[in-house]
């Protein structure tokens, strides 16, 4: 059984972390000169994976990656991720599908980033502080614990959002 503390704080866990989604979505869109400068938008013809994924110095997928950098399906796929997660955890509807379509980003960001390596292609420090447990992992475990304790209830519109008939129908939806 979970405290009203307990589900208030499940909630505040939700919409913190729905926000990291959701700015990343508006930085790279907008350029609000945070990691991405205004030039660099997405809605200046910028690309969102183009600087990330182009400068992956590390893992086994360094060169799939690389090849992804900057194209329109990536941009789109990334871009179309992190708003829809960002947008459904923050409302609370659709927890269990956003949750996993950001435990998936975040894995792929972990792949990209990979700090099991201790040194890159080029054999510089590859500077990873945790081989294991890094940011990305933190954030999917957030997401999973989010969607298994129903913290779309909590200030969000999981309640009336699994009352519709075809979440009931498809449990996964809630």
């Amino acid at each position: 059984m979970l405290s009203h503390a307990g589900a208030r704080a499940l909630a505040v866990l939700r919409i913190a972390t729905g926000f990291v989604f959701l700015w990343a979505f508006l930085d790279k869109t907008f350029g609000l000169g945070y990691s991405t400068e205004s030039a660099k938008a997405w809605i200046h013809g910028g690309s969102p994976t183009d600087g990330f994924l182009s400068h992956v110095e590390v893992g086994p997928l360094q060169s799939l990656f690389h090849t992804m950098a900057g194209t329109w399906y990536a941009d789109w796929l990334f871009m179309l991720g992190m708003l829809g997660v960002g947008a459904a955890v923050i409302a609370g509807v659709g927890v269990r599908l956003s949750a996993a379509a950001g435990a998936l980003i975040m894995a792929l960001m972990w792949l990209a980033e990979f700090p099991l390596a201790q040194h890159t292609s080029a054999g510089a420090p590859s500077g990873s502080v945790n081989p294991l447990v890094d940011y990305h992992i933190v954030y999917a475990v957030a997401l999973i614990v989010v969607a298994l304790t129903y913290a779309g209830d909590t200030w969000g519109l999981g309640r009336s959002w699994a009352r519709l008939p075809i979440v009931r129908r498809f449990g996964w939806l809630r």
